[in-house]
């Protein structure tokens, strides 16, 4: 993996009904980031957050305020590309998930031929027409695919093939938009499949779809696939999500492979967390994906004593 890391931000909210996410990179930032990664042997630049427009109104109901989405979602898309044709590694710190539709297609434009590991409960592959609520956070899996909304990624010309791209997690999909992952070959790994087969198995079969035949890939990881007993300070929580243990593993497994091009942590919301609980899981996420093992037990009395 390269040894310098860009950390780039982006404080979006706009992607969802509920606020708070636009502070997911300050609480990781706060958990210590920046100094853990140096630690582990990285040259950092921290390149400070994008920050969205002032939005007047939510605009096209079916796709709330997507001009100020897509207007920072460009600046990202700049930065994150300008970040890998300099040889670095983009660490992008959401932030909703809309964010991912700057972030990847940064990666697909430098690279060309990439895998898309996306870790959340959800799937993200709605459009302007099958979106039950407008919410243009459960649409970059789908934009980055080709698949609608174009204005989404009207900033870059690459796409993805939605055939080397791995949902895990899943347990909340819309119907229509299950149907349209099945008919556009996503593979889907439902929490249900993680807990009966096992993690290793089952990431093991997503770095070979992701990995295989591209030249990398691009984990996006919302921190709403863990269940929100672990990680309680998330924009969407959905009930029996993955384990910290199953999350690091998947983080520890894909730096092992050697394919890691670029990492989104997403969805962090502090107004809903607990004592930064989940800004702090966050940060060791990211620093698994970096190489690193050696991370405390998340209990309350080791992280969070009373003081």
């Amino acid at each position: 993996m390269r040894k310098n890391i860009s950390i780039i931000g982006s404080q979006m909210d706009m992607g969802s009904f509920r606020k708070g996410v636009d502070m997911g990179p300050l609480a990781i930032r706060h958990a210590g980031l920046i100094q853990k990664i140096r630690d582990i042997g990285y040259h950092v630049v921290d390149h400070g957050d994008i920050m969205p427009m002032v939005a007047e109104e939510e605009g096209n109901p079916r796709l709330r305020y997507e001009k100020e989405i897509n207007e920072a979602n460009g600046r990202l898309y700049d930065e994150v590309l300008k970040s890998c044709k300099d040889g670095n590694f983009p660490v992008i710190l959401g932030g909703d998930h809309s964010i991912a539709a700057g972030s990847i297609s940064a990666t697909l434009t430098a690279y060309e031929n990439i895998g898309i590991v996306w870790v959340d409960a959800h799937g993200d592959f709605n459009d302007e027409a099958i979106t039950p609520s407008g919410n243009m956070h459960g649409m970059p899996l789908s934009a980055v695919c080709g698949k609608g909304p174009d204005s989404m990624v009207a900033f870059s010309s690459v796409r993805a093939n939605p055939k080397n791209v791995v949902v895990i997690g899943a347990r909340s999909i819309d119907p229509l938009e299950k149907i349209k992952l099945q008919e556009n070959g996503v593979t889907i790994i439902s929490i249900s499949q993680i807990h009966s087969l096992g993690i290793r198995e089952m990431i093991a079969k997503a770095i070979s779809v992701a990995g295989e035949g591209t030249n990398g890939i691009h984990l996006s990881f919302d921190m709403d696939a863990l269940d929100p007993m672990q990680a309680p300070g998330v924009g969407t929580p959905v009930l029996n999500g993955l384990t910290q243990r199953e999350a690091f593993f998947i983080c520890e497994e894909l730096y092992k492979s050697g394919k890691l091009l670029a990492i989104d942590v997403v969805e962090t919301n502090p107004l809903l967390d607990k004592r930064n609980m989940t800004g702090v899981l966050a940060t060791e996420l990211i620093l698994s994906c970096l190489g690193s093992t050696e991370y405390d037990l998340y209990t309350g009395s080791v992280l969070y004593p009373d003081i």
